[in-house]
């Protein structure tokens, strides 16, 4: 088998994250399928992300414009799912990127999403179809 097998996302406030994180991997799919006092995976097709906080923590704060990931990108459906994602995902702690370019910020063929939530965290939502 090959492919993504799972992303483990250290947040600084499980309860903070829970909120714009587990409202978009509810809305795209996962499914919540461990909970402990630390923590949180959602699954899906095989593949699973995981919500913790950590004892190792460093004190800095997340920022995607450094050295690392940048942004995680998902499928989210249809080209109307991704629509309804996008409009639904300010009341759940997500903004619109480059929202002057939607929904071809990524090219003419790439219909796509762009959001960050207040931790700095940026996602991508793909639409399956072109």
């Amino acid at each position: 088998m090959k492919g993504l097998h799972h992303v483990e996302v250290w947040v600084a406030e499980l309860d903070v994250a829970l909120e714009s994180w587990g409202w978009m991997l509810d809305r795209l799919g996962f499914e919540c399928t461990s909970e402990w006092s630390n923590g949180r995976t959602w699954d899906a097709d095989g593949a699973y992300v995981t919500l913790t906080t950590s004892p190792d923590l460093t004190p800095s704060s997340h920022d995607r414009r450094r050295p690392g990931v940048n942004h995680i990108a998902f499928w989210g459906g249809s080209r109307a799912e991704v629509d309804a994602i996008m409009s639904e995902a300010d009341a759940h702690g997500w903004r619109a990127l480059y929202q002057e370019r939607y929904p071809h910020a990524g090219g003419p063929g790439h219909y796509a999403g762009w959001l960050e939530n207040d931790d700095g965290f940026k996602l991508e939502v793909v639409a399956d179809e072109t």
